[in-house]
């Protein structure tokens, strides 16, 4: 029992350290109950306990939980092992100098994709829906669509049959059929484009990237407003896409 109970907390701390690393600004106590679905106590008796631990702090200005600077050397610790910023931080910037938007690459993590890398586009007017830290569901947003697509069947069947669990919060504008549409789409023309649907207003396009297995592992996507995604933009877009995440594929030693 003890053994289980040890495991149980280890998921929890877990969970509550990927919710608030999603959010720059911070999470409020309330909003973490609410996402996790613990009760108030015991989020916060951990959050308490990693803030002692240095891998929590608390906003001044607000009071909301924020990552701390344990987190931080941690992280730099382990980047060693995983050389994304030479993989594909050279891609990034000719997506980011070539289209004018925003460009990021995320790799799938079990059912999720998480945004690793940023690269500010030129155009002045940007979206703010993706930054680094940021987690979607696959099959949500630009990324998650163009990993998704190239899956296995019985990966994708497994996804689709419980959606609405799966795409959370997201499910609203993802529907299932939805979601089936532009899966075909993707594997028609390559690369996957967001129309709004996790913001009004705010397009994406993404490109998958493989590793030597021809697994879907990463994608690297733009983002930006609506009027940046029109028809007749949207090929040289893909093709950039396309031609930048086969430039990482084959970098990539194996799987991520």
């Amino acid at each position: 029992m003890a053994q289980v109970q040890g495991t149980q907390v280890v998921g929890r701390v877990a969970e509550l350290l990927r919710l608030i690393g999603g959010r720059p600004a911070g999470a409020s106590t309330a909003w973490l109950v609410r996402m996790s679905g613990l009760t108030r106590p015991t989020a916060y008796r951990i959050l308490t306990a990693l803030a002692a631990e240095g891998l929590l702090d608390t906003d001044p200005a607000n009071g909301n939980w924020v990552l701390g600077t344990e987190l931080f050397l941690l992280g730099s610790a382990a980047s060693t092992r995983f050389p994304f910023e030479d993989l594909a931080r050279p891609s990034l910037r000719r997506v980011a100098e070539e289209s004018g938007e925003s460009a990021f690459y995320s790799i799938r993590r079990s059912s999720e994709t998480v945004c690793l890398l940023r690269e500010e586009g030129s155009f002045p007017v940007r979206s703010f829906v993706l930054r680094e830290g940021v987690r979607f569901p696959l099959g949500v947003a630009s990324a998650g669509t163009a990993i998704m697509a190239f899956l296995p069947d019985e990966e994708q069947d497994a996804f689709l049959s419980r959606w609405d669990e799966h795409a959370g919060e997201f499910a609203s504008g993802h529907t299932e059929p939805i979601v089936r549409k532009q899966l075909a789409e993707t594997r028609l023309q390559g690369y996957s484009l967001n129309p709004g649907l996790v913001l009004e207003g705010s397009w994406g396009m993404g490109a998958a990237v493989f590793d030597r297995n021809g697994s879907p592992v990463g994608a690297v996507s733009i983002t930006g407003i609506e009027p940046r995604f029109r028809p007749e933009r949207q090929e040289f877009l893909g093709r950039l896409l396309l031609e930048e995440a086969h430039r990482i594929s084959a970098r990539l030693p194996g799987r991520p």
